[in-house]
Order: structure tokens, then sequence, then C-alpha cells
């Protein structure tokens, strides 16, 4: 006997919601560039990054819990192209230190 049922077909690539990195609704690229505060660790590494005299790598890892690769994809990724904040690194002796400028 032949089975009268259909083969089942995997769902398209697009149907698969995205993941957000930033936690809560999907934003827009233009929505987090006009947003003043960013939500959970990547906020605090804008908070840090805002401060005058800015935040090291190792302050950076020591709040987020992260490691040395993330905190700076971190701060290219979302900060420099998603939140399009302007990055500046230091370097004094052997101590790094980014901040945004502005």
């Amino acid at each position: 006997m032949k089975s009268s049922s259909k083969p089942t077909v995997p769902p398209k690539a697009s149907a698969v919601p995205a993941i957000n990195v930033l936690g809560g609704k999907n934003p827009t690229k233009k929505s987090l560039a006009k947003k003043k505060e960013v939500p959970g660790k990547l906020g605090k590494v804008v908070a840090l990054l805002k401060r005058p005299k800015g935040a090291t790598l190792a302050e950076l890892m020591k709040t987020t819990g992260w490691q040395k690769h993330s905190v700076r994809g971190a701060i290219s990724g979302a900060i420099k192209k998603k939140l399009k904040r302007a990055v500046l690194s230091e370097k004094v002796g052997d101590v790094r230190t980014y901040r945004i400028k502005g």
C-alpha cells in the first residue's frame, strides 16, 4: 500500500527569526543609532567607554565577564558599526584604553 501523506518540507531560512544580541525586540540600525541607552552588558560597555578616561580592556572584561576577543568584537561590531559611535583607542605603555569620542 502506498501512503497518502506528503513529505515534510523544511522551513525557509527567512522563516527563522533573527537572533538579537542586544535583547528585546529586534531593533533596526536606525533605531539603535538614535537610542541613547543600550540594554544589558553592551550598555555597560558603552557606559564605561563614555567616561572621560575611557576604559581598559581589563576593566571591560571584568565588567562583562567576556574574553578579550569578545570585548574587541563588541566594540568593533555592535558599537562602531551598529550604534555608529566613534571609538578611540589609545595605548600608553602596555595598557590600551578605549573611549567613545564626543
